[in-house]
């Protein structure tokens, strides 16, 4: 190693790390990326043969298993944190707009129309790494990255609701960056924008065009794929990204600037 000079590989070799909603899309991608660099990683899904799937077909020097819950059940969160035990790493990855493409103007919601998205895009968050990150914080090593969307750092027309809920999920990363750094833990966002993945995808199928009339705000002009974050994820979830917490991280083809 040349003095003054630091070298680092993307190696999470002997972590332990959970991916919630890792059962498909970018969840999916996550979860292979953290095997082929060595973790042991549980594949957390509501559908329990979609974790499976995930885990099987995932290949590299770790493993991976699957665990079912529903991340929105502060009780189910609790049992699984019983049957995985403490981990290293915590993607919140599980989070989407509940009410799929029925978009609509906040004026024309009721609160009964807010509750699937907060619960699952900010609560779920809370009681997931409430049950995880204490261990972090004993042990003096852990990484937290909670997926979020540029409808919540930029604001989308239709989208008020869903936008809240992932900045609160920002704010939160934030505050607790705040409580956790001087421990080892760090705690970083990753912001999305359109990827071609579950709804979305569906609606692209039925619609060709729909995929080229979405890509015009993009400086690189295309739509996500769900592969196009797990590289990201991976580094701040590595030693090498010990001094990086409590940031938000855009991968979204240039479509809202970090600064």
């Amino acid at each position: 190693m040349t003095a003054g000079k630091s070298e680092y590989t993307i190696d999470l070799g002997g972590r332990t790390a959970l991916i919630t909603g890792g059962g498909n899309g970018v969840g999916a991608e996550i979860v292979s990326a953290f095997v082929r660099a060595g973790a042991s990683v549980w594949v957390n899904d509501i559908y329990e043969d979609r974790a499976r799937a995930v885990a099987e077909a995932v290949s590299g020097p770790g493993d991976a298993r699957p665990v079912k819950a529903d991340v929105t059940s502060p009780l189910k969160v609790v049992r699984m944190r019983e049957d995985t035990g403490p981990v290293d790493i915590l993607v919140n990855n599980a989070g989407i707009p509940t009410s799929g493409f029925a978009l609509k103007k906040f004026v024309d919601t009721k609160p009964e129309d807010w509750e699937g998205d907060m619960r699952l895009n900010l609560g779920a968050v809370l009681h997931v790494t409430h049950a995880y990150v204490g261990d972090m914080v004993e042990r003096g090593w852990g990484r937290v990255v909670t997926i979020v969307s540029d409808a919540g750092r930029r604001g989308e027309r239709m989208q008020a609701i869903y936008g809240s809920a992932k900045a609160g999920a920002m704010g939160f990363s934030r505050g607790l960056a705040a409580e956790v750094g001087s421990a080892g833990v760090t705690v970083n966002c990753v912001a999305l924008g359109a990827m071609k993945t579950g709804p979305l995808a569906t609606a692209i199928e039925a619609d060709p065009g729909l995929e080229q009339r979405l890509s015009r705000p993009y400086l690189v002009p295309r739509v996500g794929q769900p592969s196009d974050p797990a590289a990201l994820v991976t580094l701040l979830c590595s030693d090498a990204a010990s001094w990086i917490t409590g940031q938000v991280y855009p991968v979204d083809g240039g479509y809202v600037p970090a600064l």
